[in-house]
């Protein structure tokens, strides 16, 4: 199907990229009831129309569509492997609620990959299932993505998003891996301060968006979810890789949690592993 021919889809950028085609676009979203932008990489055999495996990549705080797709390296990677990437922006933007841009952890750039219950976020800011259901729905129409094999990354806010998709909806993502995700938001200040806005107050739905929580209530993935630290990050003591790694031992989820002396939080930490990230999928989504 070409590009324009969904109603009101805009085509922003359009770049060759390794042999396959990088797109920006902006449509109209039901789930989010604006306009949403994201990032597709099709490698060269989605050109030809061979239908091919897809990872979901999810960036993180004040980041957008573009982030991962330019910083992360990921490109080259899954032109190499065969596979399509598709990058949301980590937000809605636009929406006319006042405070949305007064800070960088909540609101514009700040949707924390999950579903708002509380006014005035609860009609816009769905990121939750705009990332699990509508984009995939739309981006599988679109190309030659095969939804049954179908992966999940993020970094950060993203990595949290990832391993909240994975671990809530199983089906939906056949690999699952994260970069230095929030992996216990309900006990750190970025986590609490996001639930608190965006579930007005409501601790026990707080649960249903924490990957360590999930865990510890039963939610498992049937994959080996694949996650890499920075021992150098300067936000390790918030994100709680080891409160994840108690968990999932706990729960008999089978993690790679991989520590790495001398690295930070940015997208250079990012560039020196994603190519193990993309092996990992590879792995999974061709089995």
């Amino acid at each position: 199907m070409s590009d324009l021919e969904v109603p009101g889809l805009e085509v922003l950028a359009h770049h060759a990229c390794f042999d396959g085609s990088l797109r920006f676009m902006r449509h109209q979203s039901e789930a989010l009831g604006v306009p949403a932008t994201f990032g597709v990489f099709l490698p060269k055999q989605a050109l030809a129309g061979q239908k091919v495996p897809v990872i979901h990549v999810l960036a993180g705080l004040t980041a957008t569509q573009e982030t991962f797709l330019i910083k992360a390296n990921a490109l080259r990677f899954a032109a190499e492997h065969g596979i399509a990437l598709v990058a949301p922006d980590t937000s809605p933007r636009h929406t006319g609620i006042e405070s949305e841009d007064d800070s960088y952890d909540l609101g514009s750039g700040a949707g924390f990959y999950i579903d708002a219950t509380s006014a005035p976020w609860s009609r816009h800011y769905r990121m939750e299932t705009y990332v699990g259901e509508e984009l995939p729905a739309l981006t599988e129409r679109l190309y030659p993505l095969d939804g049954t094999r179908r992966g999940i990354m993020g970094h950060s806010m993203g990595g949290m998003g990832a391993l909240i998709q994975a671990l809530k909806y199983p089906g939906r993502w056949k690999t699952v891996s994260a970069f230095a995700p929030i992996c216990h938001p309900s006990t750190v200040p970025w986590g609490q301060k996001a639930f608190d806005a965006y579930f007005g107050g409501d601790p026990a739905k707080w649960q249903s968006c924490d990957p360590t929580l999930l865990l510890r209530s039963g939610h498992t993935h049937p994959s080996t979810i694949l996650v890499d630290q920075g021992l150098m990050d300067q936000y390790l003591a918030d994100l709680c890789p080891d409160a994840l790694e108690a968990a999932a031992k706990e729960g008999r989820q089978a993690l790679e949690l991989r520590r790495h002396a001398a690295y930070d939080h940015s997208y250079w930490f990012i560039q020196s592993f994603i190519a193990d990230h993309l092996i990992h999928h590879a792995r999974g989504l061709f089995a």
